[in-house]
C-alpha cells in the first residue's frame, strides 16, 4: 500500500518508514556512536586504580595509556579502540546492503565522533586516531594504507605521535582525491568522509600543535 493510501493511515506511514530505516541499516549507526562512546582508556585507567585523566597529557587514548600503564595495556586498549571503529562499520555494511555505502559512511563518523565526544565523561573523549583507522579500513582500505605508511615513517624519524598521527590523518584525502581521479572512480560521499578524519584529527591535536610550536611536545622513546 503506497501513495495516497498513507496519508489516511497515517499510522501505517510511520510503520512503513520505520521499516524502511530498519531494513536501510540505519539503525547501526547510532549503534557506531554507542559502541565508539566506549572509553576503553578510562576503563583501563580504573582497572589500574587511576582516572588516566588526571595523568601524562590527561587523554584517554592508547598512546597517553601506554605512556602511563605500560606497553601492554596500550597496546590492547589501541586494539580496543580500532575495533570499536572497524566492527560497526562491518555491521552497517552487511545491514546497509551492497547500495548502503552512505550508511556505511555515516556509521564511521558516529563511531569516530562517539570516541572523540563520549557520552560516558561529559562528552569528552579521546583524538580518535585508532578508532579512525578501524573506521575507515572498509571503506577506503588504500588510503588508510598509505596514512599508515605515513604514520610509520613520520614516527621513525621524529618520535611524535602527534606528527605522525597529523601526517596519516591529511594523506587521506589527498590519496583518495588521486585515486578517484581515474574516470568512473570520483565519490562525492566517500571524498567528503576522507575529510573527515583530517579536520577532526586537526581539531583535536591542537594543543599538541602549540606545543610543538613551543618546543615542549613529548616525544615516545623506544624501550
Amino acid at each position: 500500500m503506497t501513495g495516497p493510501w498513507l496519508s489516511v493511515f497515517p499510522v501505517l506511514a510511520d510503520a512503513t518508514e520505520s521499516a524502511s530505516w530498519l531494513s536501510g541499516g540505519w539503525w547501526a549507526v547510532p549503534l557506531a556512536y554507542v559502541v565508539g562512546a566506549t572509553p576503553f582508556g578510562f576503563l583501563a585507567g580504573k582497572v589500574k586504580g587511576i582516572d588516566i585523566r588526571q595523568h601524562g597529557s590527561g587523554n584517554i587514548g592508547a598512546t597517553n595509556v601506554l605512556r602511563t600503564l605500560g606497553k601492554p595495556i596500550g597496546i590492547t586498549v589501541l586494539l580496543l579502540d580500532v575495533l570499536k571503529g572497524l566492527l560497526p562499520v562491518l555491521l552497517a555494511k552487511w545491514a546497509a546492503g551492497p547500495d548502503g555505502s552512505v550508511v556505511a559512511i555515516a556509521a564511521a563518523i558516529a563511531a569516530i565522533l562517539g570516541h572523540n565526544y563520549t557520552f560516558w565523561l561529559g562528552f569528552k573523549g579521546g583524538k580518535g586516531i585508532a578508532t579512525s583507522a578501524g573506521a575507515i579500513a572498509p571503506l577506503i582500505p588504500i588510503p588508510l594504507a598509505v596514512a599508515l605508511a605515513g604514520w610509520i615513517l613520520s614516527f621513525a624519524v621524529t618520535r611524535y605521535v602527534s606528527i605522525a598521527s597529523l601526517v596519516a590523518a591529511i594523506s587521506l584525502p589527498i590519496t583518495g582525491a588521486i585515486l578517484m581521479l581515474k574516470p568512473g572512480n570520483w565519490d562525492v560521499p566517500l571524498f567528503i568522509f576522507t575529510l573527515f578524519p583530517a579536520i577532526m584529527a586537526t581539531s583535536r591535536h591542537r594543543t599538541n600543535i602549540q606545543r610543538l610550536l613551543k618546543g615542549e611536545e613529548s616525544r615516545l622513546q623506544p624501550g
